[in-house]
């Protein structure tokens, strides 16, 4: 059989050189495509303010962002989608962090350092998201795009929740799936909770400190339910000729249950 061919070191700097640089051109589009959506957005919002929404064209947004028309639609298909220029990159971000979360995490502490993308893009520029949220509860074209976008999110944390248990276990009486797009729901109601009471303020506050206030709501409710159906600890208990118990729990069991089985075990 013959042997594979190893890569020279050449070989190999070209390679990672080339890999390099086609990342550092794609970081580099993208922020640049990020800048020009954002000028857009700008504009956009600024029209909306002045001349009202309805009496604002695509033409004129491009105008005022100094470009042509043709471009604003390679970035937005519609003028209500223009005033939301980072939710993609947000939702992306979102993604990296769920992809990126170390196996011991509970999964729902992985979902709500996810959805901490989302709020800090809105904390990022306070002004402009609390003008954002003001013409989207005048305009019901905004609002319906908004909650476009929020579904999103909340179909990608549900997804992730989904994909740590067995989705058909509920025939046999498992509530896993079940808990797993409550919980998902969940997590994103308490981050629109707080973002729109923070809104509400003109943006001023300790938005994240709440974001956690809220979150340590939605742990305590689902934090041990996720995971139900399986037992929060299993024990082998010793044979006459053994001296030694091995157990396995949970990271998220309660302390109490785990004391409680220990009990029980060395009764036996």
């Amino acid at each position: 059989m013959s042997q594979p061919v190893k890569a020279t070191r050449t070989q190999r700097n070209r390679s990672n050189s080339s890999n390099g640089g086609e990342s550092a051109g794609s970081r580099r589009a993208a922020a640049q495509r990020l800048i020009m959506r954002r000028k857009l957005a700008a504009a956009a919002m600024e029209l909306f303010a002045t001349q009202g929404y309805e009496a604002t064209t695509v033409d004129e947004i491009a105008a005022r962002a100094g470009v042509a028309r043709r471009t604003f639609f390679r970035h937005f298909r519609s003028k209500e989608e223009a005033i939301f220029p980072d939710h993609d990159d947000t939702l992306v971000r979102a993604a990296a962090v769920l992809d990126a979360a170390p196996p011991h995490e509970n999964p729902l502490d992985t979902v709500c350092r996810g959805i901490k993308e989302v709020m800090r893009m809105y904390a990022a520029s306070p002004a402009v998201s609390v003008e954002r949220y003001r013409l989207t509860r005048e305009v019901p074209a905004l609002r319906e795009r908004e909650i476009a976008s929020v579904a999103r999110y909340e179909r990608l944390f549900t997804r992730y929740l989904l994909g740590h248990f067995d989705e058909g276990a509920h025939h046999d009486g498992d509530d896993d799936p079940l808990l797993a797009e409550v919980a998902a729901s969940a997590v994103v109601t308490a981050h629109n909770h707080v973002l729109r009471r923070w809104l509400r303020a003109g943006g001023e506050g300790d938005v994240e400190a709440q974001l956690d206030h809220a979150f340590a709501i939605v742990r305590e409710t689902f934090g041990t339910g996720i995971g139900a159906g399986r037992p929060a600890v299993n024990v082998s208990t010793p044979t006459e000729e053994e001296d030694v118990m091995v157990m396995v729990a949970r990271t998220d069991a309660p302390l109490g249950e785990v004391m409680r089985t220990i009990e029980r075990a060395l009764k036996r």
